[in-house]
């Protein structure tokens, strides 16, 4: 058992003085308000761990190269083959442990992990069919975040398109032999993904649903308008309306981005309780729009935030853009009050919950003189700002920023090497 004694904690939907919790097993069993009785300290704002619900993470390795020059998300996406063309299990890995090293440094305690490069450049798959998925498996392990490996099914370079170049290392012989595949992945959290209408024909769609029946299911939906004219134009359909064609939407599916949706797109992710993955850091580098976040929320539908490609990591930063984001496309400011976007993205400091703990320096330039509330962490607080991390009653990251840098810089320079 540990304990802490926060001097100032975001508990029920307030910040709260003085709080004492204590961590067994990796999960809260106690949480005191104004305690009495010492611990630990932890000194400045503590918040519950943030959920990281969209990740790539060899896309860490694009972050500064990228943004060089103009373009749209499709140049863009021919300079991410690239990066992926490059992998190795052994550079995987060790990219992978510094980019999660570094979403713990920034308040993510747990990430879903989009995994879509399974095999070798040619397409033919390594001695252990899942070698890249393990490499992800094992860099979790070592930094301490909880990760749900969401392996992602890849069967055609577009529409009616055969693949090719770097998509060979994404794509499996079918979807039963993808199924197969991933039943293979020893991990206890494993989920699917529909990697997008583009690469996964309407006939497959089934078979990815059936095989995760009762788990995590993940889709890219509407990123682009051009993927919502080719899926028109071929199923007379929408990419939501193919995914509900197919049983794909319900309370265990997560679309990403959904950018671009209809009305009756947001009725339908509503009805079927279907969650939305908000990645704004990426969506404004990509150039990709804004999304529907209050039409989304006023439906009922429940969202999340992702670091997708790593151009940012930084929970504080994606709520931000996510509020900011709103305001550019309404004019209006106060799309979304602070407490609301706490309670939607992060996790509860609560008996039974998972024993994660951030704790913000409330004395930084950025910090300091700012309320020291709920409003500190979602308008002003950056990642740069983390000082304590536990995850699961484990600590996972001390403050030293710089060695998370180090570890970066090593395992980026590595994979371009």
């Amino acid at each position: 058992m540990t304990s802490y004694l926060l001097e100032k904690a975001w508990v029920d939907g307030a910040v709260r003085d003085t709080v004492r919790v204590e961590i067994e097993d990796g999960v809260f069993t106690s949480v005191e308000v104004d305690a009495t009785r010492t611990a630990t300290p932890l000194r400045g704002l503590t918040l519950p761990g943030f959920a990281n619900t969209h990740s790539h993470a060899f896309h860490r390795a694009l972050r500064g190269r990228t943004q060089r020059g103009s373009g749209t998300f499709w140049t863009w996406r021919e300079q991410m083959y690239a990066a992926a063309a490059r992998l190795d299990p052994d550079t995987c890995f060790e990219l992978a442990r510094a980019t999660y090293a570094e979403m713990l440094a920034a308040g993510y305690t747990s990430v879903c992990e989009f995994h879509y490069v399974h095999h070798q450049p040619d397409g033919t798959p390594y001695d252990d069919p899942n070698a890249l998925g393990h490499a992800l498996v094992a860099a979790a392990e070592t930094t301490g975040i909880r990760l749900t490996l969401v392996d992602t099914c890849y069967l055609a370079g577009g529409i009616g398109e055969p693949l090719a170049g770097p998509q060979r290392r994404f794509a499996d012989r079918d979807a039963d032999a993808w199924a197969e595949r991933v039943a293979a992945i020893r991990h206890d959290d494993v989920g699917g993904a529909i990697h997008s209408v583009r690469a996964v024909p309407r006939e497959a769609m089934p078979t990815l649903v059936a095989a995760t029946e009762g788990k995590p299911l993940h889709a890219h939906v509407s990123e682009q308008t051009a993927e919502n004219e080719a899926c028109l134009a071929a199923y007379g359909l929408t990419p939501v309306e193919l995914l509900a064609e197919a049983g794909a939407l319900g309370p265990r599916t997560t679309a990403v981005h959904a950018t671009h949706l209809t009305q009756a797109d947001i009725s339908l992710l509503a009805e079927t309780g279907t969650g939305v993955s908000l990645c704004p850091t990426t969506e404004r580098d990509l150039g990709d729009g804004i999304g529907p976040a209050r039409a989304l929320a006023d439906a009922g539908v429940p969202i999340t935030i992702g670091s997708d490609s790593q151009a940012v990591v930084d929970p504080f930063e994606e709520l931000r853009a996510w509020e900011m984001d709103e305001r550019l496309a309404s004019t209006s400011r106060g799309r979304f009050v602070a407490a609301d976007l706490l309670a939607r993205t992060a996790g509860r400091i609560a008996v039974g919950e998972p024993g994660d703990l951030v704790t913000l320096d409330l004395t930084t330039p950025r910090t300091a003189g700012t309320g020291a509330d709920e409003h500190t962490a979602v308008f002003a607080a950056t990642a740069a700002d983390v000082t304590h991390v536990v995850a699961s009653g484990r600590v996972v990251f001390d403050g030293d920023h710089a060695r998370i840098g180090r570890a970066l810089a090593a395992a980026v320079g590595r994979l371009w090497s």
